[in-house]
């Protein structure tokens, strides 16, 4: 199962996220990979990723059989005030110079020539658009038209921000990536933006983020009818309303149970409950 962006490129369905890892990167990634993800999303910020570390994984996983090309690779540049002092480029260097160092860096840590997606890891303020973001944005739109990456795209963006990146980017994002809260409405309007411009819409911290969606009684009840855990309904879920989530699990089981909620069965009332769990909550 894969989504497809406005630029014919696919994105497959599930993501496996490797934040947070620290020295088991490689391990979980191999893991992963082997329960059965085939897309890896990861980042070149050594306060949550090590990126290096899934390259050892990628390199591992070759050698059993499984390249580089059955993979889906998504890294993010990270600006300074996402860093702390190991930074993977010149942090006294212009922006440009940075998005190019850390972009150089990627590839070599994860051991390819190309990316499937590249994203900026997220905007320099909360509010609007920067002369940073476009310097930024245009180095990364220079990496994608010199075919160096399938996809680009932004994370941790606000509806207000998305649609001015769409407006005015002379190539617009791909993906967004974003924190993804039910109390939000599942971030609806993020998603309404994304779904107008053919962008995929990438799901984090699903569970994390929402324990009280959790444990609501709609989806405990569509749960025990599946015979089915309230995570992998939450994973359906958001399958089911144009979203491709990541899961950071550390569990083998975990991981197989997430890529089997995948075969579930929401009906459309289910399905627009649940949408509407927080939102009805806080009515």
């Amino acid at each position: 199962m894969t989504l497809t962006a406005y630029n014919n490129v696919s994105i497959p369905s599930f993501m496996y996220g490797t934040a947070w890892k620290k020295d088991a990167t490689t391990k979980l990634v191999e893991t992963a990979v082997e329960a059965g993800f085939v897309a890896i999303d990861t980042a070149n910020q050594l306060i949550h990723y090590d990126e290096a570390r899934v390259g050892e994984a990628l390199l591992n996983l070759a050698q059993k059989g499984i390249n580089r090309e059955k993979l889906f690779l998504q890294t993010k540049f990270t600006s300074v005030n996402g860093q702390d002092h190991r930074t993977p480029y010149d942090a006294s260097a212009n922006l440009t110079t940075q998005v190019n160092q850390s972009f150089e860096s990627s590839l070599k840590h994860l051991h390819t020539d190309y990316l499937d997606s590249y994203v900026l890891h997220g905007p320099y303020s909360r509010h609007g658009l920067t002369p940073s973001d476009w310097e930024v944005w245009a180095a990364i739109e220079e990496h994608y038209n010199a075919g160096k990456t399938k996809m680009i795209g932004v994370s941790n963006v606000s509806a207000e921000q998305l649609e001015v990146l769409c407006a005015k980017a002379k190539v617009k994002p791909m993906v967004v990536q974003n924190r993804c809260y039910a109390v939000m409405g599942w971030d609806r309007e993020v998603r309404d933006i994304c779904r107008e411009n053919g962008i995929i819409y990438q799901g984090f911290s699903l569970l994390t983020a929402n324990a009280r969606a959790l444990n609501d009684p709609i989806v405990r009840t569509a749960a025990k009818r599946l015979g089915a855990t309230a995570a992998q309904v939450i994973f359906k879920f958001s399958m089911e309303i144009g979203m491709s989530p990541l899961t950071g699990t550390t569990s083998l089981q975990h991981m197989k149970e997430d890529l089997d909620s995948v075969n579930l069965s929401l009906t459309s009332e289910e399905i627009a409950q649940i949408e509407s769990v927080e939102i009805s909550s806080v009515r």
